[in-house]
């Protein structure tokens, strides 16, 4: 048995434990030893974000060859035509390499998440749309780029899902823990 924490990593939080230029780290809310991220979650990005003490469940979760899915919402720039969807899912050329989505589509603004602190500029709120995307792979800021390569620079990012874990019902700086079978 391993233990997992599920964290709700709020905006500007680094996803480590420490940081020699003074930023906002997970030490702020866990307080707990020998837990270490399971993947990563970018600096301006929010959500779901997985700790464990086990090494062989973290290279379970966070290894791409096992291509588990992480489902996201993007607040982004615009009215996203459906050919920049499709392309989403039919792969865009990044500097390192093609980049594909499982699935992408638009989706209603979420009324069950939290307002960022800060929030969004109202008057980019005003024009932005929403999508749900499901990648299976984890490269360093992955979807703000493809969303980039198609038009649509991204204002707000959260993970709601890993796997069979979500991040609801936590809200922006709390974690829930349990423990889990270890991978086979």
């Amino acid at each position: 048995m391993a233990l997992l924490i599920r964290f709700f990593k709020p905006f500007h939080v680094l996803s480590q434990f420490t940081d020699v230029d003074g930023r906002a780290t997970l030490s702020r809310y866990i307080e707990r030893e020998g837990v270490y991220p399971a993947g990563r979650l970018d600096f301006d990005s929010e959500g779901l974000l997985l700790l464990t003490n086990s090494g062989p469940l973290q290279a379970r979760i966070a290894n791409p060859r096992h291509k588990i899915q992480k489902t996201y919402l993007a607040q982004i720039e615009g009215r996203i035509a459906d050919t920049d969807l499709n392309r989403l899912v039919d792969g865009v050329l990044l500097a390192d390499g093609r980049s594909r989505a499982v699935r992408a589509a638009r989706i209603e603004a979420p009324i069950e998440l939290p307002p960022r602190d800060p929030p969004v500029a109202a008057r980019r709120d005003a024009t932005s749309t929403w999508l749900k995307v499901v990648m299976n792979t984890g490269r360093n800021r992955q979807v703000r780029r493809m969303l980039a390569a198609v038009g649509h620079p991204v204002l707000r990012l959260i993970r709601t899902e890993i796997g069979p874990w979500k991040l609801a019902p936590l809200k922006p700086g709390q974690w829930t823990q349990e423990t889990v079978n270890l991978p086979r």
